[in-house]
């Protein structure tokens, strides 16, 4: 009787029997769901990419999921019609700025939040995360009015005028990046035990000094977490980037999304080198996640559990 009352089950009922007899592979079966779509979210743009760099530009057009030629070249006709590397070289310093900035600030907010008790010290970090959450647009034209020179209070000029320069670009990065820091930095000097920062403190030392000797050493995972999220947030921003150049040469600071529009012109788009030069900047980013993978890993996952 079992046998035919299965038998008379459908599909959709017969799996939800199987899962519950052996959960082991509902579980098996949802991480390869899962992992699947992981690869072709994340991968197959990657491929795509490298299939457009390596199709010649003549028969780009009708081209599928397979290169139609090949075409190496592309991958050093990329320095020769646009400076690519002096555009991949900006934004890295632009990035290798904003990450000092925000990690120095960052490191004494989260030092206050973290291990001082003040009135109001809880709305004032939801406060902090909430800005996180404002949308670029909301700050971009008062911070260009500003930026340009316009912005005049009896008569005097407030701000220098710093379009096209790094402070126009650096100085948005740092505000929009800087609460994600505070919060994981806040994260890890909260769990640091008091009695190590009283002993350095009986040494003679001051709370700034307890902060770089003994705290910023023993919270190194969050620190380079909060540095590696900060330098990848801002290497492939592209609000501001685009907005805050005007030129889009690369003697004026413009950063990678620059170059990489540089290979459109009014006549014409060259795919292929657009391809291959986004090739070439993901390079940086992804050396920093291989060699820092352990550390992010670490910093992520540091106070999920409670020892």
């Amino acid at each position: 009787m079992a046998t035919e009352s299965e038998s008379n089950d459908g599909p959709f009922t017969r799996w939800v029997q199987g899962a519950i007899s052996d959960p082991e592979r509902t579980y098996r079966a949802m991480f390869y769901v899962v992992m699947i779509f992981f690869l072709v979210t994340t991968l197959f743009p990657l491929y795509y990419l490298l299939v457009i760099a390596l199709t010649p530009t003549s028969a780009i057009q009708d081209m599928g999921l397979l290169p139609k030629g090949f075409n190496p070249g592309a991958f050093v006709e990329i320095f020769e019609v646009v400076p690519i590397h002096f555009y991949l070289f900006n934004s890295f310093v632009l990035a290798t700025v904003t990450t000092v900035i925000v990690i120095a600030l960052a490191s004494l907010a989260g030092y206050v939040f973290g291990r001082l008790e003040f009135p109001g010290r809880v709305p004032l970090m939801l406060s902090v995360l909430a800005i996180s959450y404002f949308p670029p647009a909301a700050f971009l034209l008062p911070l260009y009015q500003l930026f340009q020179g316009d912005v005049m209070v009896f008569g005097v000029q407030v701000f220098p005028r710093v379009i096209n320069t790094p402070p126009a670009m650096v100085l948005p990065f740092s505000a929009l990046f800087l609460p994600l820091s505070i919060f994981i930095l806040t994260t890890f000097y909260s769990q640091i035990p008091d009695g190590l920062e009283d002993a350095a403190r009986v040494e003679g030392s001051t709370r700034l000094g307890a902060l770089f000797r003994v705290i910023i050493p023993l919270s190194a995972p969050g620190v380079a977490t909060a540095a590696v999220l900060t330098f990848i947030s801002v290497y492939n921003e592209f609000f501001f980037s685009y907005l805050m150049v005007t030129s889009g040469k690369f003697t004026n600071w413009a950063p990678m999304v620059y170059g990489i529009l540089n290979y459109q012109t009014q006549y014409s788009t060259l795919y292929n080198l657009m391809a291959a030069a986004s090739i070439v900047a993901v390079i940086p980013v992804a050396i920093l996640v291989v060699v820092a993978q352990e550390k992010i890993v670490s910093g992520l996952t540091a106070g999920a559990l409670k020892e």
